[in-house]
């Protein structure tokens, strides 16, 4: 690492056997895992906690100012976890007064041009492909796979283990376990190769169909579905998961086909 081509404020904090290429700007209120690896021309301005064994690509900036007019120059972070890769010209925005933080997750792929808002929490094991934008405050939970120029409203949620089309225009929360698509945003079934691949057994994709089925293709609205799955379908965290998701939701959960 030839430091005299880089910008390293004497205050960031950089672990061991990082590997720090030409160009780059590392701003104060700074800290670098072990083992990471940041290639040319990358931004990371303060506030940015990157873990071990990152890999962040040529023209990403990692927490940026917050494109929020509310913004006042609070003291904010954006986590990455370890393991994590953040491919060319992702756009990261830390935290505002709201959450304080923007955070990914660990082992997460972040490819080319994508955008994450400020306050946004991604989870581990996720993909976000070529050119997804996040609004401010989205959640989306562990193993979700969300395809390429894909743009996701302020304050949405989206579970675990879900998987939505590229294109897609995600004004809902999107419950865990799915498949999404059409437009306008709508439930296609469950991710059950997804879920098979991450080792989930034949009863619980079963159990997790039948849950969907009573949701989404019973014509019942969501109060009676609920009272139905849970009266009819064995306790599970499957169960449990899907169920608390869809009454927390805040904004209200995507339509099924033809609703």
């Amino acid at each position: 690492m030839d430091k005299s081509l880089n910008y390293i404020h004497p205050d960031a904090k950089i672990g061991q056997d990082v590997i720090i290429e030409p160009f780059t700007f590392i701003d104060k209120d700074v800290v670098i895992g072990d083992g990471t690896w940041i290639g040319p021309n990358v931004t990371i301005n303060s506030g940015a906690r990157i873990g071990k064994n990152c890999k962040i690509y040529s023209g990403a900036t990692i927490s940026a100012v917050p494109q929020d007019l509310k913004f006042s120059g609070e003291v904010t972070t954006t986590e990455i976890g370890d393991g994590t890769v953040i491919r060319e010209y992702v756009n990261i925005s830390r935290g505002t007064s709201d959450r304080q933080v923007t955070k990914i997750g660990a082992k997460t792929l972040i490819m080319a041009y994508v955008h994450i808002a400020h306050d946004c929490i991604i989870g581990d094991n996720c993909i976000l492909v070529n050119s997804v934008q996040v609004g401010g405050h989205v959640s989306i939970d562990d193993w979700a796979i969300i395809g390429g120029a894909t743009a996701i409203h302020q304050f949405v949620k989206i579970g675990s283990h879900v998987m939505i089309s590229g294109g897609s225009l995600v004004r809902k929360d999107v419950p865990p376990y799915v498949k999404a698509a059409r437009e306008p945003l709508t439930y296609c079934g469950i991710n059950s190769v997804g879920l098979r691949r991450r080792g989930f057994s034949n009863e619980r994709i079963n159990d997790i169909q039948e849950i969907y089925r009573s949701l989404y293709l019973s014509g019942k609205n969501n109060a009676e579905a609920l009272e139905n799955i849970e009266t009819l379908i064995r306790s599970s965290e499957e169960r449990d998961n899907i169920t608390a998701f869809v009454r927390k939701s805040e904004r209200g959960i995507m339509k099924g086909y033809g609703n």
